[in-house]
């Protein structure tokens, strides 16, 4: 008898129970993987060890203000697969795992979960005692804005730490019992110390080296909220508006200029009219000025790719701001700034220096200073058919508006004093200098590259 044949007679059968369970494995398999150390980063062996032995895994850390849902355990489960290749192929893995408990979904929950809002002008209470802890009947529905009870910034900061904290400990529940290969050892938090003095320290080194500068600038604002909004939360809902056919005067006196906008209450922040080069009706009009209805103010008329010539009239009002073209307006077409609504989502009660001095001056101070840019449209809309500058009435239509992805009112568009890190959009060295580093990584799929270039070329917005 061979020895293979020796070996296999001493094996003895393995009796299998009649239904097998899987209950307990993730929790039995994780303890053995936290005892034994198998997924934690060996700092020592890293830093003895060539630069290229290492794997670094700059891990996106998850909102921790809500659930977890198909999609983060998809987009985790490639990141693992990478993670697990790498450790066998001797790397040493480096694999933290964060928690993004920053910004405006966190703010949104506390104020769900304990009925309470942040307001800085109040004073902070010792052993405050929030009016809720998640939804008291039971319902899942979460409190209004008015019923929310107002408290200090920093009591609400503390609510904020320990909701977060909370939420974290389920997601870490989660992604364990999923059997993720992360160092459990390596977490961190978005608003911990320690990632706020990174972050400070990170931009005082900007500031320092003369990579950050401040600039007049125009952001993205939630009136709700009272912050700003990036672009990456904006979401675009169907919003009811009506059309407004307006005319602008010609300075011969001819037939007026007609213009169809959404938002008449702009009509003092317009600075420009644009029309699409090839729009044969406005090329007698590219270079001159016509003045605005009700205020008289002079309003030069410019041609621009980004008009539609089979939307309203084609020629539209560039406003300081209804939307993001306006931005785009205002900025290529090098236009004054000239904004007439405040972060409150309110006509700036002062009245502004260019309309001071015009037909509109005691229309605007009387009529639509402080007021909300609803009451304020029906305060334009009204002088506009007194003084004839309104064809017809307005028609209903459903428009475009962005909101915050949580936020249940349109943004407006504010021009605040804003930080800026150069990016290489107006200095060509800068450019060509990211663009040249950008070679030197290894994208997957290549057409990354591609799109890298043209977004570095493309940043011409800010410096």
């Amino acid at each position: 008898m061979t020895k293979s044949a020796s070996s296999s007679a001493n094996l003895r059968p393995i009796a299998l129970p009649d239904r097998p369970s899987v209950d307990g494995l993730e929790a039995n398999w994780s303890a053995v993987w936290a005892e034994q150390g198998t997924y934690e980063f060996d700092r020592e062996r890293a830093l003895a060890a060539p630069r290229e032995q290492v794997y670094s895994i700059d891990t996106p850390p998850p909102t921790a203000s809500g659930s977890l849902h198909v999609g983060h355990v998809f987009s985790y489960t490639h990141t693992d697969c990478l993670a697990r290749y790498k450790r066998m192929t001797g790397h040493s893995v480096f694999y933290p795992m964060g928690w993004d408990d920053n910004g405006l979904p966190t703010e949104r929950r506390v104020q769900n979960f304990y009925g309470v809002r942040g307001d800085s002008s109040l004073p902070y209470q010792d052993d405050f005692v929030p009016p809720m802890r998640g939804s008291e009947d039971g319902s899942g529905k979460a409190p209004k804005m008015r019923d929310q009870q107002p408290i200090a910034r920093a009591n609400f900061i503390e609510l904020c730490n320990e909701l977060t904290v909370l939420d974290e400990v389920k997601f870490e529940e989660l992604w364990r019992k999923l059997g993720l290969s992360v160092d459990w050892s390596l977490t961190y938090r978005t608003i911990d110390d320690r990632s706020r003095a990174v972050s400070q320290q990170a931009f005082l080194r900007n500031l320092a080296r003369g990579e950050a500068y401040q600039s007049q600038a125009p952001g993205l604002w939630d009136v709700t909220f009272q912050t700003a909004v990036a672009q990456a939360e904006l979401e675009a809902r169907d919003y009811p508006g009506a059309y407004h056919r307006i005319g602008f005067n010609r300075p011969d006196g001819g037939e007026p200029v007609m213009i169809e906008t959404t938002r008449p209450e702009l009509i003092p922040a317009c600075v420009a009219l644009v029309a699409h080069p090839d729009d044969e009706r406005y090329q007698d009009l590219f270079g001159t000025t016509v003045t605005s209805p009700l205020f008289g103010i002079e309003i030069p008329v410019y041609a621009h790719s980004l008009a539609e010539k089979d939307k309203g009239a084609g020629i539209a009002m560039c406003c300081t701001f209804g939307d993001l073209t306006d931005v785009t307006w205002w900025r290529e077409l090098s236009l004054p700034t000239r904004p007439v609504i405040s972060r409150a989502g309110r006509v700036i009660r002062e009245t502004p220096e260019w309309i001071v001095g015009s037909a509109g001056e005691e229309l605007y101070a009387e009529g639509l200073a402080g007021k909300t840019t609803f009451s304020a449209r029906e305060a334009i809309v009204e002088a506009l058919r007194e003084s004839g500058d309104l064809d017809g009435e307005p028609k209903k239509t459903q428009r475009k508006a962005n909101f915050f992805e949580k936020g249940d009112k349109p943004l407006e568009i504010v021009t605040t004093r804003q930080w800026y890190i150069r990016n290489g959009g107006k200095d060509t060295d800068l450019r060509a200098a990211l663009v040249e580093r950008g070679e030197e990584v290894e994208f997957h799929p290549r057409l990354c590259v591609r799109a890298t270039k043209t977004g570095l070329r493309a940043s011409t917005a800010t410096g």
